[in-house]
């Protein structure tokens, strides 16, 4: 067995509890391991000097010994290799959960060809909760801590009986119902005083982490790699700051990373993730997202050469993929775009994380452990991004949005070129301990707006009209306003700065999606452009500006009506040539809408054209013009709507004026609309132009032949035409070609039909109705 110890005499917690707890009762069928070490920071007194619990004598964070930090003279020191010989790889409580999954983690750790390796692993998941429970039961005297702590005992005693055996599942057990014997003895003290300070909180809550590195560490020992476990609360110390975060101190960890790997050489090291020490050797957490933090730190006191963050996506998306179903994920990001998306609430990284590894120009890489073939997002130093088409990448990398905001609006005209003003707003918002997360001022210094988390305006607000009363009934300032139910959506990108227009562009996505901005705020470095905006308009908006910079230009949102001879025939049209219009063309054609004249099938990301005939009869709805319209152009924000009328209905016909008004291209076949009174037709024109929308109707005519194109391109050249002569019906030039010898009229009639040359009622034909609608404007 392989494990890492300290030169120190053994040490227990002494028996607090006069009824054993059922539970732990498993722990009498071990011998204690009496020569185990126990970690330095969490000694009491030798067992033999046990006694009656005596809260104002127990010490569980008594200061470590001199001597203890020094290293025995007679072990060689060893050096400890740093450099892009270590690969460092972070694993979180999911990845961990299960004694499957860390199977597949120790398999990933040995497949790792590196020279060597550190692993940072959280606790298994849910485990954290858990162990936060047990401090709550505890401190509310509710005895039901007992149960829990068995269920914590249990978990890890399941998953070690199915990963480990022989005398690493023995070692493992003894360490596992050791700790919990402590951490029986310290939560029914916590129990008796019915609370807990944040030191025992942490280090109660710490253990999770503890068992699953060893956990980790056997099996990857049992693989056949040497391999040594790591308590970081041994080398990483932090400073507590005063907004409940630490500063790690490099200088301090850096040294006992040292002296901790002069006694544990090792290749393969599997680490702690989460907790830490304070320079007073007290224990504490890296709090939010502490195993992240933990892992970048370790990456840069080993300058590592790379720090793969394993999780359960398969890298960055563009865009919360749950909001915007078209989000893709992003090859690379800069550590400033990172930073950027991070603070908006890209849930992958927190931004402290990063800050550790920007100063070796470490790179990250954003891995999904459950698919590996993905290669994820690499977050490093910028360069020159190309996708994989070879063309430079979006000067926006990707949207975020944070909710349940508040914007608080100071103004007045007395502001404005009096010094302080906005020093002491924020001096008031600080007072009450709210957080900032924008800030917009007129540069007349009018006013000054900024938006705080929804939960904290109320006292903002009260702060401010208290700290400014007089200037209120003096009238130099007007008001103080809160404007509830805010969002806030941010564009990130670090090539902003150098692309004009990025701004027109988001703003124009904005706008022709019908979304008023509230307020707007871009700093001179460029990395973002921040809109707020109503809090119903936030997942609109985010999948108008995404659509806008993400799709292609010649993206195209369809909707087809009248899927009969003529318009069946363009779908397996479009089926077949779909991927040739794509790969060749770049047009990217999308059918979002089919509609007969009694069903419509609706989709809202594409319908798949191999089986749209049954998808339609299993699913198909009520047909509804306006829904079918509103489902087609309303919610996907593609740039290019489209609606082909394959119909000869003068009652669809009709909706072309306010098609092309709303900014839909129209193409159809069906000869209404344009073979009534002539006004009727030029206004079309007049409003397909206005609109900058395309009107199409070559196929009124001429069997898909290229005659209306031609006429009009003679028109545009300066010519005119005197006279057009010609057969204007395929139906009446079918039946003069085949009307002959005995053949009845009728059987050429209905010949002509079931070959497609009719309108859907051939009298049209017959009548002369139809050519008379083919006059050329």
């Amino acid at each position: 067995m392989a494990f890492a110890s300290s030169m120190s005499p053994s040490y227990s917690l002494p028996n607090l509890s006069s009824n054993p707890n059922k539970g732990l009762a498993a722990v009498n069928k071990i011998q204690p391991f009496s020569i185990l070490p126990r970690h330095p920071l969490f000694r009491l007194a030798p067992s033999s000097q046990a006694q009656e619990i005596n809260s104002s004598k127990l010490n569980p964070f008594a200061s470590v010994a001199s001597a203890d930090l020094l290293l025995d003279e007679a072990i060689e020191k060893v050096q400890l290799p740093k450099g892009e010989t270590w690969s460092i790889h972070k694993f979180g409580g999911t990845c961990v959960g299960t004694s499957e999954r860390i199977r597949n983690v120790a398999n990933i750790v040995v497949k790792d060809e590196s020279e060597r390796k550190l692993v940072v692993v959280s606790a298994m998941s849910k485990v954290t909760d858990m162990m936060y429970d047990l401090i709550h039961k505890a401190q509310a005297r509710d005895e039901a801590y007992i149960t829990a702590l068995d269920a914590v005992l249990e978990k890890h005693e399941a998953t070690a009986l199915d990963l480990l055996e022989g005398g690493e599942l023995s070692g493992f057990l003894a360490r596992l119902h050791q700790d919990i014997n402590n951490l029986k003895a310290m939560l029914r003290a916590i129990y008796i005083a019915g609370h807990a300070t944040e030191s025992f909180s942490d280090f109660v809550v710490g253990h999770g982490e503890l068992w699953s590195s060893q956990l980790l560490a056997a099996v990857v020992r049992k693989i056949g790699v040497e391999c040594t476990a790591m308590d970081t609360r041994e080398v990483l110390i932090v400073n507590p700051t005063g907004s409940n975060q630490v500063d790690p101190d490099y200088l301090e960890s850096s040294q006992r990373l040292e002296n901790w790997y002069s006694k544990n050489p090792s290749d393969t090291i599997v680490a702690t993730g989460f907790i830490a020490s304070t320079p007073q050797n007290i224990p504490t957490t890296l709090k939010r997202d502490g195993s992240d933090f933990s892992a970048a730190i370790m990456a840069a006191l080993f300058r590592a050469r790379q720090l793969t963050i394993w999780t359960d996506v398969d890298g960055v998306y563009s865009a919360d993929p749950r909001k915007v179903s078209e989000a893709v994920i992003l090859k690379n990001l800069s550590y400033q775009e990172a930073w950027e998306m991070s603070y908006f609430g890209a849930n992958v990284l927190h931004p402290r994380t990063i800050i550790p590894v920007m100063k070796y120009d470490i790179p990250i890489v954003i891995r999904n452990i459950f698919n590996l073939s993905a290669s994820g997002t690499t977050i490093c130093r910028p360069a020159g991004f190309e996708n994989e088409e070879g063309n430079l990448e979006s000067p926006v990398k990707g949207f975020a949005t944070i909710d349940n905001l508040a914007l608080v609006n100071v103004e007045g005209t007395g502001m404005a070129g009096v010094p302080g003003t906005a020093s002491a707003i924020f001096q008031a918002v600080k007072d009450v301990g709210a957080n900032v997360i924008m800030i917009s001022q007129a540069s007349s210094e009018h006013s000054v707006c900024f938006a705080v988390p929804e939960d904290e305006v109320k006292a903002v607000a009260a702060a401010l009209e208290s700290r400014f009363r007089q200037a209120l009934d003096a009238g130099r300032l007007s008001q103080i306003a809160v404007i509830p139910n805010c969002s806030i959506l941010a564009a990130v990108g670090q090539k902003m700065a150098s692309t004009p227009g990025v701004s027109a562009t988001l703003f124009n996505a904005l706008a022709k999606a019908n979304i008023n901005v509230r307020a707007i705020a871009q700093g001179c470095s460029e990395y973002n452009i921040t809109v707020v905006l109503k809090r119903e308009d936030c997942i609109k908006a985010l999948r108008a500006v995404h659509s806008r910079f993400y799709l292609s230009r010649t993206t195209i949102a369809m909707g087809i009506i009248g899927p009969g001879l003529i318009g069946g025939t363009l779908l397996d049209q479009l089926r077949d040539q779909a991927a040739v219009l794509k790969e060749n063309f770049n047009i990217d054609l999308r059918v979002m809408g089919i509609s007969g004249s009694k069903t419509m099938l609706l989709s809202d990301t594409g319908i798949d054209l191999s089986e749209w005939r049954d998808i339609q009869k299993e699913k198909g709805e009520k047909a509804d013009i306006q829904k079918f319209v509103q489902q087609v152009q309303g919610n996907h924000f593609i740039p290019n709507t489209v609606i082909v009328d394959c119909t000869a209905d003068s009652f669809i016909a009709r909706h072309y004026h306010d098609w092309l008004r709303r900014g839909i291209h129209v193409i159809t076949p069906n000869k209404k609309a344009n073979s009534g009174p002539l006004e009727q037709y030029l206004k079309l024109r007049t409003l397909q132009r206005q609109s900058y929308t395309h009107y199409f109707y070559e196929a009124t005519v001429g069997a898909g032949l290229p005659i209306i194109s031609t006429l009009q391109g003679l028109l545009e050249t300066g010519d005119k035409i005197s006279r057009i002569e010609g057969i204007f019906s395929g139906t009446l030039s079918y039946i003069f070609n085949n009307f002959v010898g005995d053949r009845s009229f009728s059987e050429v009639v209905k010949e002509a039909k079931e070959a497609g040359y009719t309108e859907p009622d051939p009298r049209d034909d017959l009548s002369g109705t139809d050519v008379a609608r083919k006059n050329p404007r």
